[in-house]
């Protein structure tokens, strides 16, 4: 269930500055900058020549205008998201680069689909997860998560998705020593950590979409080391595609979660990017939702 917000209806995107990460390439064999001004023509396209750019660019362009777009993947969008909120302005999302997962939750699969949100003022609340500090709109972790989903997505086309995940936990559980930490004060053994902003359907370790955008909650689920056999019970498991059966497997949803490390500073991951954390981490939602336009809020 998405929650509606007010937003402003921008006629052909005036007051509206996008942001189009260089990296970005193409949709459907068309330029992103060109669809985005030919769907708003009185939007403001900003193209930056680099990518390590775009941070700057977005917070150049925050405080004028009515509101921030961003074309670009996962990443892209999750920094312009925390710039969006700095701002208090609503966020445009155009789907482009390599992941549009967000995208996809939000109801967005063309620059054509955002542009009638704009206009329109269609727009819904979404919750901010926060890392460390930082901001995710889908999934962080502390432990090897993302690994195995680059190993999974890379074979799913080609072997079945429960095989491919079978395949993914192999390679990590085989290759990564599981991290401790304590999770809210209890010790823990980890092997593979997924934090998802707000509930993740279905159970298990391949959680593909989400009912709400702003339920207030995260969605934890652990491979835990410490259970016996849990490296051959998790692989078997998900074989059939019973996962979230394994008794090495943990399901948590909470409203926040505190993760420690004794051993010293995290390695941490926010929608797919991996950065150098504390010891001491907190992730939790954002005090306030963040306004984004959907055509899903018509």
């Amino acid at each position: 269930m998405l929650t509606r917000r007010e937003a402003a209806a921008l006629e052909a995107g005036a007051g509206l500055t996008v942001v189009v990460n260089p990296s970005s390439g193409t949709t459907e064999g068309d330029d992103v900058a060109a669809e985005i001004r030919r769907a708003l023509p009185s939007a403001t396209v900003i193209e930056p020549s680099d990518s390590d750019d775009l941070e700057a660019q977005l917070r150049s362009h925050a405080q004028r205008g009515r509101a921030i777009g961003i074309a670009g993947g996962d990443g892209s969008v999750s920094l312009a998201a925390a710039v969006a909120a700095e701002a208090d302005k609503p966020l445009a999302v155009f789907p482009a680069g390599t992941l549009n997962h967000f995208a996809r939750d939000l109801g967005v699969e063309t620059v054509a689909d955002v542009a009638r949100a704009v206009v329109s003022g269609s727009a819904i609340a979404v919750q901010r997860g926060l890392v460390n500090g930082r901001t995710f709109l889908n999934t962080a972790s502390f432990a090897t998560y993302p690994q195995l989903v680059d190993v999974r997505e890379s074979l799913e086309d080609r072997i079945g998705k429960w095989p491919a995940l079978a395949v993914a936990l192999a390679r990590v559980l085989r290759t990564e020593d599981p991290i401790t930490v304590e999770l809210d004060g209890r010790p823990e053994c980890i092997w593979v950590s997924f934090v998802g902003n707000c509930r993740y359907e279905p159970p298990g370790l391949a959680p593909r979409s989400r009912d709400s955008l702003a339920d207030g909650r995260l969605d934890v689920r652990l491979v835990n080391a410490r259970v016996r056999g849990a490296r051959t019970r998790v692989i078997g498991a998900a074989l059939l595609g019973r996962v979230h059966r394994s008794r090495a497997f943990e399901r948590r949803v909470v409203e926040q979660l505190r993760v420690r490390c004794p051993d010293g500073p995290l390695r941490l991951a926010a929608d797919g990017e991996t950065f150098d954390g504390d010891s001491e981490v907190l992730i939790c939602p954002a005090a306030e939702p963040l306004t984004v336009y959907s055509p899903a809020a018509g």
